[in-house]
Parts: C-alpha cells; sequence; structure tokens
C-alpha cells in the first residue's frame, strides 16, 4: 500500500457517514414527502378518455369540475373529459361508501399541433392541424392568457 491510500480510505470512510448521518436521511426524507407523485390519469383538453371499473360506482366526486368533468356512462365506465389545465382528483365510491378509486387526473394541451406567437403582452393560439387556424381557447386558457398579459404589462410600467 502506498502513502496516500491511508488518506483515500478515509475520505471514502467519512463520505460513507455522511450519506448515513441523521441530516442526510432528514433529507432525503423531506424530498420524498415533498415529491409530487406523477397524475395517474392523463386527458387532454378538450378530449375525453374512458375510464373502466373493477367494481360498480355509487358516487363519482371530481376535486375541481372546471379542469374535468366525468360523465358516467355505466356503474363500471366513466367518461372523463379535460376542461381546463392543471391537475384535480377522481374519487369513486362504492354503495358502501368505501373507495373504489382515488387518482390524479392531470390535463393538458396536445403540444404536437399547437403553436403560440408572443407579441409583447399579446398572445396567439394556433392549431395547425393540417393548417394553422386560430384555436379554440376554453375560459381557462382565455384567463391564463389574460394574466400573461396583465403581468407583462405591469412590468412594462417599472
Amino acid at each position: 500500500m502506498f502513502k496516500g491510500s491511508r488518506y483515500l480510505l478515509s475520505a471514502a470512510a467519512a463520505a460513507g457517514v455522511l450519506a448515513h448521518s441523521p441530516i442526510a436521511v432528514a433529507a432525503e426524507n423531506f424530498a420524498e414527502m415533498n415529491a409530487v407523485p406523477e397524475p395517474a390519469i392523463r386527458v387532454v383538453l378538450n378530449h375525453a378518455r374512458i375510464v373502466k371499473l373493477s367494481e360498480p360506482a355509487a358516487t363519482v366526486i371530481i376535486g375541481n369540475p372546471e379542469i374535468a368533468d366525468a360523465t358516467v356512462r355505466d356503474s363500471r365506465t366513466l367518461v372523463l373529459t379535460g376542461r381546463g389545465f392543471g391537475q384535480t382528483n377522481l374519487v369513486i365510491l362504492d354503495q358502501g361508501g368505501n373507495p373504489i378509486l382515488d387518482e390524479r387526473i392531470a390535463v393538458s394541451r396536445e403540444n404536437g399541433s399547437a403553436l403560440r406567437i408572443y407579441r409583447r403582452a399579446e398572445i396567439e393560439t394556433l392549431s395547425c392541424e393540417p393548417y394553422c387556424e386560430r384555436a379554440y381557447l376554453t375560459e381557462a386558457e382565455l384567463q391564463s392568457i389574460r394574466a400573461i398579459a396583465e403581468a407583462n404589462n405591469v412590468d412594462d410600467d417599472d
């Protein structure tokens, strides 16, 4: 063994001790507790998605109906529709009030065919399927555009 190996082993041992120190463990636990779970159900804005259930549903609850809407087709089939951007949750209960499903829903725009043009505070959204035309905007999109425009106007005044 050469001279520097003693110091190398000491550094490696110290790194191993630090990795399992209370501070490192607390930081790891904090990161796990604050990690945002990936949504189980993804829906494209203004599109429908069918959800099949393993048991008959008696109650269907959407956390924020402005983001997603659920239509009951039959006791084992739901149709989710994306109404606005964002995330919400879907809770389904059986006849006895027991949960069948409790999942997060994410509603987003289909990225492949949309084009957004920014001209200072003015935003124009185009749908390019197959030719680019002005896109239909939901109330959620219009609110988002207004908020961006207001923020840009406040920044311009400074």
